[in-house]
């Protein structure tokens, strides 16, 4: 009688379940692991950061050190991408940037979830960013900002193209800074888990196949070290791109 190995889909860490059904005058409000691990990354994110508060001591904790070096770093990028003018925004920035920093990191953590492998949360965060940025432009710059869309020195016979192409360059930015995060975040996890299941199929076999399962072990490992940079490094440059176009809007060309 053969022996079989059940081995679940890598997919399977991505379904959304229903924890806590809930309904409201016929609106599904219910709980789910997705929204569950949102709560919970905001959560740790205000733990994180009243654990890094001076409390009466004049030598900073290590706590400290790494709050204030995350601060350094966004500082820094909106710094470098708006100068002086984007002290307004840096409060946002850093939240955004704080937020999905947890999400993928908490993400990384053995049977959690990853809220940032879901297209309709990044393409939800997306799309705000990209209606608030609008809007602060047109807050700004009133009418001439939709010379945003056309540059100058364009010949009038050519200006309905050039709008055109403009247009769609500009709206596609919310697909692209969508997508990035979630197929980044998708692979990667997706990946680990059929290495993960390919090592335990090697185990479960016995014989020298379990002798060798620790290669597939061993590149598990380095992975998920890699994964680890890149869960920083997307939400980094999720942040980055953000402030990119809100300097886009703020300085017209």
């Amino acid at each position: 009688m053969s022996k079989y190995t059940f081995i679940p889909s890598p997919l399977e860490q991505f379904e959304i379940v229903t924890l806590l059904p809930i309904s409201i005058a016929g609106v599904n409000l219910s709980l789910t692991n997705s929204s569950i691990f949102m709560i919970l990354t905001f959560s740790l994110s205000l733990f994180w950061l009243s654990l890094s508060f001076y409390k009466g001591s004049l030598v900073p904790t290590s706590w400290q050190l790494t709050k204030e070096s995350f601060y350094e770093v966004t500082a820094n990028m909106l710094r470098e991408n708006l100068g002086a003018k984007g002290e307004l925004y840096f409060p946002f920035v850093f939240s955004l940037h704080l937020f999905l920093l947890f999400c993928n990191l908490i993400g990384m953590v053995p049977y959690s979830f990853t809220v940032t492998s879901h297209i309709i949360f990044t393409f939800s965060l997306a799309l705000s960013i990209f209606i608030g940025v609008n809007i602060i432009g047109i807050q700004t710059h009133g009418i001439k900002f939709f010379s945003l869309f056309l540059p100058r020195g364009v010949p009038l016979i050519i200006v309905p193209l050039i709008i055109t192409i403009e247009l769609l360059s500009y709206t596609v930015k919310v697909f692209t800074l969508s997508i990035r995060l979630f197929a980044n975040m998708t692979s990667g996890h997706t990946l680990l888990k059929i290495i993960a299941g390919f090592a335990w199929t090697m185990l479960s076999a016995g014989g020298l196949l379990a002798i060798f399962h620790v290669i597939p072990l061993g590149l598990l490992v380095a992975l998920t070290g890699l994964e680890l940079a890149i869960a920083a490094l997307q939400a980094y440059v999720f942040t980055l791109l953000t402030c990119i176009y809100l300097n886009d809007v703020l300085d017209l060309h």
